[in-house]
């Protein structure tokens, strides 16, 4: 890492943990800063923050006081979670004191140049395939940012030979000022978070922060099957790179059933190691990637072939009597529930549906469910759920958790059916989170193959 003088002997506070939190003030205190953490966690129900201060790090927890920003900080890193209205956060932006996320302070420390990755749907994926397919190629790509592993902890040891791949939210983003990637991707633009952006401009302005500081040196790849990303390709230094299923382009784009960069096949898009019209296009992404930074072709075909998924996003569990198992519970949304049963035969599927009722009708979802052989419903939105069904023509039956679910598709599926947990839906009327939820549907794949 990179031992910058930046925050030698400066007031930082950094608002909220998480782990991103937690790295954050590790790294500034190694940096010498003179660093406070607040958290609203009490301590004793914090063992970040317990852990922070046995290491001299000062911390105020258990709620968020005002008066704490009369000490004269000279920055704020806080939480991407957090929100710019939120009183601490306003209160910073009014004394002049600047406010950045902790990917700002990853790129400040990196020896590693960083591939950035963001976009409504897909981003887990993309960034997870790239780092596969740089690691295959002898690169070494390092996860990195919003999948779980903080930046700014990545960076502290990544070296001149690694590559930060790093997935990023709008959040992160609405916080940088000098952060570069040298090759960034924005996999799609939906309307999505915009209970936190407040529109879908706000929410788009956010995502095209990661090429605010792009030069013309530096490549982004965007998805020409939108036309918001050929508008938006006009408005920037950096050199565009497009990728396509439905055209085309100069980048990467699907050609019969040919995963194509500019005239060369790279393999078939049916010897994917996963499903779905979307996970074509995240990895026509990857194929970007992968041959602006010289990547084989065998290496990349190998790699995609083999890849097995992420957990909770269209992830192949397993088998049971022929019948096939995929775990999709990080579809919170009806988008990405129509984007996994694109890769299915729906009258071979049984879906599992439903979840947190946010108010909103499933009426787009019901074109891509008509065919789908049954449904198995729960959640506060069944209700809702069953009208989409009723529309679509599909029977359903009830269960009262995912594991009921899992249990009633499995009784119901033949030789050849998919099983597959899409909810198309938020997991908090029942479940802490997806992961939950999902690991939920594993444990009783588990249970019903034992």
């Amino acid at each position: 890492m990179k031992h910058i003088t930046n925050f030698a002997n400066k007031k930082v506070l950094v608002l909220g943990l998480a782990k991103s939190g937690e790295a954050a003030a590790r790294l500034l205190d190694k940096l010498g800063a003179i660093v406070t953490v607040n958290d609203g966690k009490p301590f004793e129900e914090n063992p970040a923050a317990q852990s922070l201060l046995e290491e001299g790090i000062k911390v105020v927890t258990g709620g968020h006081p005002l008066e704490l920003l009369d000490e004269e900080f000279e920055l704020m890193v806080k939480n991407p979670g957090i929100r710019y209205d939120n009183p601490m956060v306003a209160r910073a932006l009014e004394k002049k004191i600047p406010v950045i996320t902790e990917v700002e302070l990853a790129y400040l420390i990196s020896d590693a140049p960083i591939i950035g990755i963001t976009g409504s749907n897909g981003k887990t994926t993309t960034t997870t395939m790239i780092a596969e397919v740089l690691t295959a190629g002898g690169q070494n790509g390092l996860l990195s940012g919003n999948i779980g592993f903080p930046a700014s902890q990545v960076a502290t040891t990544a070296t001149q030979n690694d590559t930060l791949v790093m997935e990023l939210s709008s959040f992160q983003l609405m916080g940088i000022e000098t952060f570069h990637p040298e090759i960034a991707v924005i996999t799609n633009l939906m309307p999505t978070h915009i209970d936190y952006h407040g529109s879908f401009e706000n929410y788009v302005a956010a995502k095209w922060n990661i090429q605010k500081n792009m030069s013309k040196s530096d490549f982004l790849i965007l998805n020409f099957n939108q036309t918001l990303a050929k508008e938006l390709a006009a408005k920037t230094q950096a050199t565009v790179v497009p990728f396509s299923t439905t055209e085309k382009v100069d980048g990467a784009y699907l050609e019969g059933n040919m995963l194509t960069f500019r005239g060369e096949p790279v393999m078939a898009a049916d010897e994917l190691g996963v499903p779905g019209s979307h996970n074509v296009e995240n990895a026509l992404a990857t194929i970007a990637v992968a041959k602006l930074r010289g990547i084989e072709n065998q290496v990349i075909k190998e790699t995609l072939a083999g890849f097995g998924g992420v957990k909770h996003r269209l992830q192949y569990v397993g088998e049971i009597n022929h019948v096939k198992f995929y775990n999709d519970s990080k579809s919170t949304n009806i988008l990405a529930t129509q984007k996994a049963l694109s890769g299915f035969d729906n009258s071979k599927v049984i879906l599992i549906a439903g979840g947190l009722d946010r108010g909103n009708e499933f009426d787009e979802l019901v074109p891509d469910i008509q065919g789908v052989k049954k449904m198995v419903i729960l959640g506060e939105s069944a209700a809702r759920v069953k009208r989409a069904a009723d529309k679509a023509g599909v029977s359903y039956m009830d269960a009262a958790d995912v594991k009921d679910a899992t249990q009633k598709a499995f009784a119901e599926a033949q030789a050849g059916d998919i099983v597959l947990l899409s909810p198309a839906n938020a997991s908090w009327d029942m479940y802490p989170n997806f992961e939950v939820r999902g690991d939920e549907f594993i444990a009783t794949f588990e249970e019903l193959k034992g």
